[in-house]
């Protein structure tokens, strides 16, 4: 099963008619709003999907330019709808591609998110091409920061499961089930169903990441790598975050070359 396709059944807040989004807009403003971000910077919104988080970025720092990555052109598309909302109007520019090639899709930014706790869709290996790529179309004192949570911590505070509700709605709910591990990519595979009827979606891998591998992997790239607990922002909807500044671009140009060979 696609990304494309799995999105399609699993409700994010993320669309700009669904008030609980709008809400959840605001809340994601206000903690960017909270630190000290380049200021009319040049926005890169990572796995975006609508762009809410990126519009949101982008009214708290008076944005000049917002990109917006994302693999589901249709829901890049609304993107420009978040912006009338926030009503700012930067330069837009959408792009539909994989995130693990951002060094190769997109020019300098100041400031590039990775937001709605998506690092479960990429093992280990995407993860240093991601960070990498990241890291080479920053500026010198650019910013990337990641909203993540600890999964094994989550886990081990209570009892694992088997089956998991991914998303549950008015008319459908979509559950998950364990069928199998991959030991060298670190990822488990769970079959997706849509209930009532027990109808097979699809698959999808997962990587259940803890947050000291991803600031791990992060300071190789960036000079500073620091962690934003939900405790310390305080800011109800946010998750915890991963703070990135100053790219080792020539230790991340090394790396992505080294992926090539």
């Amino acid at each position: 099963m696609s990304i494309e396709e799995l999105y399609r059944h699993l409700r994010w807040r993320m669309q700009p008619e669904d008030e609980r989004a709008r809400r959840r807009f605001e809340r994601i403003r206000a903690f960017f709003e909270s630190l000290n971000l380049p200021r009319n910077p040049r926005v890169l919104d990572l796995c975006a999907g609508t762009g809410i988080a990126g519009a949101a970025a982008s009214k708290a720092t008076h944005a000049r330019l917002l990109t917006v990555l994302d693999a589901r052109e249709e829901d890049l598309e609304k993107a420009r709808e978040w912006l009338k909302i926030a009503d700012i109007n930067p330069g837009l520019q959408t792009i539909v591609g994989d995130v693990r090639e951002v060094h190769r899709l997109v020019k300098e930014h100041d400031l590039a998110i990775l937001w709605g706790l998506t690092m479960p869709h990429f093992d280990p290996f995407d993860a240093i091409k991601i960070f990498a790529g990241v890291s080479t179309v920053l500026s010198e004192d650019g910013v990337f920061m990641v909203e993540e949570t600890d999964r094994l911590y989550m886990i081990s505070r209570s009892r694992y499961k088997d089956l998991l509700v991914e998303t549950r709605g008015e008319d459908y709910t979509i559950i998950s089930i364990h069928e199998g591990y991959d030991m060298r990519r670190g990822l488990f595979k769970r079959g997706c169903y849509k209930l009532p009827g027990f109808e097979r979606i699809g698959e999808m891998e997962t990587r259940l990441w803890d947050l000291a591998s991803q600031l791990a992997i992060g300071r190789i790239f960036f000079e500073e790598a620091r962690l934003i607990t939900t405790a310390e922002h305080g800011i109800t909807g946010v998750s915890d975050v991963l703070y990135f500044r100053k790219p080792s671009k020539k230790v991340a140009e090394e790396v992505l070359m080294s992926q090539m060979k």
